[in-house]
């Protein structure tokens, strides 16, 4: 079926048609808050105690716009005799906003969880060079990002939470078991008090023998 002449003019009128009849909403900012999506991107939030300094973002950001360092340090055996193990430990994450474009890859390869959405955007600077900002900002930041929605009722429990559970639970059945084990073993005076058999004495008769 051939298209109508003038069809797609008249959709674009209807819809301005639309739009005029309206009455205009002004938002009173910065006095009132603007009420933002739960999924708005406006910053980056760095949880950086899950932060292992794997560099997955910084090498996966389209922009480059990610600056990390970080150093070796070494960890003492747990055991006696143990091996000593080296970890990263986080100097600098730094994100400069002046290049980033808000694609959220560098969320979505992190695999230990150390960064988030933030609908925070209230971060303008006088100079471009300011916004770069470093992990104490980004740290205030992670407080500002919303809580995840809810699973579904019917949904599975997520993994780690069974296995912390069953960790938990198996923890607290050997407290249990500890705890009524020294219940009914008696200690002290109690196992020869009176009423208990003591060792047997040697009758008449019994003392010379051999």
């Amino acid at each position: 079926m051939a298209p109508i002449p003038g069809a797609g003019l008249a959709k674009g009128l209807a819809v301005t048609l639309r739009t005029m009849t309206r009455k205009t909403v002004t938002e009173q900012y910065p006095d009132v808050q603007p009420e933002l999506p739960p999924r708005t991107r406006g910053v980056i939030g760095l949880f950086e105690e899950n932060c292992t300094v794997c560099m997955l973002c910084a090498r996966e950001c389209p922009d480059w716009c990610i600056y990390i360092d970080s150093h070796k340090e070494t960890v003492p055996a747990a055991v006696e005799g143990g091996r000593e193990r080296s970890r990263n430990v986080l100097d600098r994450f730094a994100i400069d906003f002046a290049l980033c474009m808000y694609c959220g890859i560098c969320i979505e390869v992190c695999p230990f969880d150390a960064l988030f959405w933030s609908p925070e955007f209230e971060y303008a600077e006088t100079d471009i060079h300011e916004l770069t900002h470093e992990r104490d900002r980004l740290r205030e930041w992670m407080w500002t990002v919303p809580a995840p929605p809810a699973l579904d009722p019917a949904a599975e429990e997520p993994k780690e939470l069974a296995a912390a559970r069953k960790t938990a639970d198996k923890l607290a059945a050997a407290e249990a078991a500890a705890q009524a084990a020294a219940l009914e073993e008696p200690s002290g005076p109690e196992a020869t008090g009176p009423g208990k058999p003591g060792p047997a004495e040697p009758g008449p008769g019994q003392e010379g023998s051999a």
